[in-house]
């Protein structure tokens, strides 16, 4: 069965590490047919103050040309330009337009700010305890809500409960939100990722939650899977395992993006 990742990362922005050409390198030995380089779309310095989070603007055609770079020398392997883009709603202090994302085969849609608030950063984690997780958890669905049925050029929706990475869960039953969230995904025709890097932080389970999977398979939203490797060396982390959880949600098939924004399947065996 093909192994394919479509959400990585590398040294284009200061919290990975490994160049284009050795993450695609670590691919190819692992035996992945499909990756996606997805490198953190350039924020602006209010939301990235010390350059971290993101890629800086001035380094964006030189990412693109070592991606084309990497896929020259890969033959092999399926090599997708990419960019995870963050939502940032009423927040919003870019000035996007579709020329700007034209150079990619696929955008990540990501939800990482609650009302300016990098939530899952362990910096500012303290705003856990100071507002709560009920409200927290409330907020994060209804801007996760609003990103899925904007505009932007979101094709596949990342890590769909990100909340959940410092393992702290809110008094409520979260199923109605999981619904909720999963008939918008469906209604936007977007695509969800199972993204592994969950299995290794707090909450030590991927994203999404296995009931939040299954809710986005009965509303019939296709699910790719993305590592989220922001090393080489975890290019491959988890792939088999998400195979795997994806199943017994009810998936039969991975989804994969392709370059010119199409879409092809791999069964589930």
């Amino acid at each position: 069965m093909e192994r394919v990742t479509t959400h990585t990362h590398t040294c284009f922005t200061n919290h990975g590490e490994g160049t284009v050409e050795e993450l695609v390198a670590a691919a190819e030995a692992a035996g992945i047919s499909t990756i996606a380089v997805t490198e953190h779309y350039p924020l602006s310095s209010a939301f990235d103050t010390n350059a971290y989070l993101s890629m800086d603007a001035s380094r964006v055609d030189e990412y693109l040309d070592a991606v084309e770079q990497a896929r020259r020398r890969h033959p092999k392997v399926e090599v997708l330009t990419g960019t995870e883009l963050d939502w940032l709603g009423d927040d919003e202090d870019r000035t996007l337009s579709a020329s700007d994302f034209a150079p990619f085969d696929v955008v990540l849609g990501s939800v990482h700010f609650v009302d300016r608030w990098p939530f899952d950063d362990p910096a500012q984690r303290d705003r856990w305890d100071t507002a709560g997780a009920d409200a927290i958890w409330r907020r994060y669905f209804e801007v996760w809500c609003e990103a899925v049925a904007s505009d932007a050029p979101f094709a596949v929706m990342a890590h769909p409960d990100l909340a959940k990475k410092f393992n702290i869960y809110p008094t409520f039953d979260l199923e109605p939100l999981y619904e909720q969230a999963a008939a918008a995904c469906a209604a936007s025709g977007r695509m969800i990722e199972v993204n592994t890097s969950g299995a290794h932080y707090a909450c030590a389970e991927m994203f999404p939650a296995p009931a939040f999977l299954r809710a986005f398979c009965r509303e019939g939203v296709p699910c790719t899977v993305g590592t989220d490797a922001h090393v080489p060396a975890n290019v491959a982390r988890g792939i088999d395992d998400a195979y795997r959880l994806m199943y017994e949600a009810g998936y039969r098939k991975v989804t994969v993006p392709t370059s010119g924004g199409d879409r092809r399947e791999i069964a589930i065996v």
